[in-house]
């Protein structure tokens, strides 16, 4: 279920063994994001974009939006 966190839990999560995923496209990925984030863009989620992921490691999805 998703839960807005804040940057002190995020810390704790990543020190925990979470996983960051960026979700914006890949030029904007690539421009600018937290160091250690995966991009998973948004727009195409699928078994195959998700396959990477642990399912026993908590994920955080975020994106910034530069607008």
């Amino acid at each position: 279920m998703p839960t807005s966190i804040f940057r002190d839990e995020v810390y704790r999560l990543i020190r925990q063994g979470a996983r960051l995923v960026e979700v914006l496209p890949r030029p904007e990925y690539e421009w600018a994001h937290l160091p250690g984030a995966v991009n998973l863009p948004l727009k195409k989620p699928d078994a195959d974009t998700v396959s990477g992921l642990d399912a026993d490691r908590p994920v955080i999805v975020y994106c910034h939006d530069f607008q």
